[in-house]
């Protein structure tokens, strides 16, 4: 059982100076260049690399340097970058866990290199109880965990200053809530690079094995597509989202032996069918994010950035729609350059569209308050 999101904060990062965001089932997220977007998305996608126990490598590859908040900071203190998260227990509203870690320099005399990521802590709290309950608790190499029993004792793991206790969780079972949000975090899916050149993983045959969802480069699109028209029979929703973008056109998806693929048919050509590998980047990216939004079981969480590239302006109502689609079963976070597309979906009523904005240097959205509610609502 993954966990709905219920709030993102982060701080230190880039221009994300301190900014603490409700989430809801689809975020739409406009605004000029050089706002923000995708830091904002890039913050998020930093919490699921903790999961995965990327995150040292992830932010030493942007630059440990260039990747620290570079404004003035309140206290003095070193500088840090700090990521959370809120999930919830899918029949409540209110927060039930919050994952906070914390990313800084390597003390001046360590056995480590000069700009490699460490963590300093990294937290673990249940908050559905009267009062917030600390779960994990690492400062530095140690950790403290409660067992079932509600005592604290030291976790006995060998930990880098670079590696997270989430992802180097050895004892699942041991420790559930600990497994429950790494998993969660760890099912999320980021599309912002579905490549359409010659040698895009889209464009080639993959191994023909059930596919639920697909992944992050969409290498595995022909099995999503395998698995709607032969595992589930029914490619209904896929049809009617190919036709509103591509009026007559057909999916054809042939029954698969070792290897999946995927073609289409036009209706100018009726007796030819295109392979992947001679469609347009447009075309292939259309069903690309189709792929995304409407797989046999999406993930819990879905993040595009600016899914709309390569796209014609006809194409960001059927995209709109697809979008506010999945968003009834999944969360969406979308950040677009389109207006057009951010006013389709604000038309179907699925989610809010807010407008991310700088000021003094920092990201913020407008409306939205350092508590994490918006003055509006």
């Amino acid at each position: 059982m993954t966990l709905p999101v219920r709030g993102f904060q982060a701080s230190g990062y880039r221009s994300l100076q301190r900014i603490a965001y409700p989430m809801s089932r689809l975020d739409v997220f406009v605004g000029a260049n050089g706002a923000g977007k995708s830091n904002l998305y890039r913050a998020l996608e930093l919490l699921r690399a903790a999961a995965a126990n990327t995150i040292g490598r992830d932010l030493g590859s942007e630059g440990l340097d260039r990747t620290m908040w570079a404004g003035a900071r309140k206290g003095g203190g070193p500088p840090r970058i700090a990521l959370a998260v809120d999930l919830s227990e899918p029949d409540r509203l209110e927060p039930s866990y919050r994952y906070e870690i914390e990313i800084g320099y390597p003390p001046p005399v360590s056995a480590a290199f000069a700009l490699e990521p460490h963590v300093k802590t990294e937290t673990l709290q249940y908050l559905g109880g009267r009062r917030p309950a600390t779960l994990m608790s690492r400062d530095g190499p140690s950790v403290m965990v409660r067992g079932e029993d509600g005592r604290p004792a030291d976790m006995d793991i060998d930990l880098l200053p670079s590696e997270t206790v989430l992802g180097r969780l050895e004892d699942p079972s041991g420790y559930p809530a600990l497994d429950q949000v790494r998993r969660t975090l760890l099912a999320w899916r980021f599309y912002h690079d579905l490549r359409t050149d010659s040698d895009s993983p889209l464009r080639r045959p993959c191994v023909a094995v059930a596919t639920p969802d697909l992944a992050s480069d969409g290498s595995d699109l022909a099995a999503v597509f395998a698995t709607l028209a032969h595992i589930r029979e029914d490619t209904r929703d896929l049809d009617v989202a190919i036709d509103g973008a591509f009026p007559g056109a057909e999916l054809v998806v042939p029954p698969p032996g070792q290897m999946a693929s995927f073609e289409l048919r036009f209706p100018d050509f009726p007796q030819r069918v295109f392979q992947a590998a001679e469609l347009s980047d447009g075309t292939l990216r259309f069903l690309g994010l189709a792929g995304a939004l409407m797989a046999y079981r999406l993930p819990p969480f879905i993040a595009l950035n600016e899914p709309e590239a390569s796209l014609h302006p006809d194409l960001m109502e059927p995209l709109g729609r697809m979008i506010a689609n999945a968003a009834a079963r999944t969360q969406v976070w979308l950040v677009t350059h389109s207006e057009r597309l951010a006013q389709v979906i604000q038309a179907t009523g699925a989610g809010a569209v807010r407008t991310v904005v700088k000021r003094d240097g920092a990201t913020t959205v407008e409306g939205l308050t350092l508590l994490g509610t918006f003055r509006d609502e």
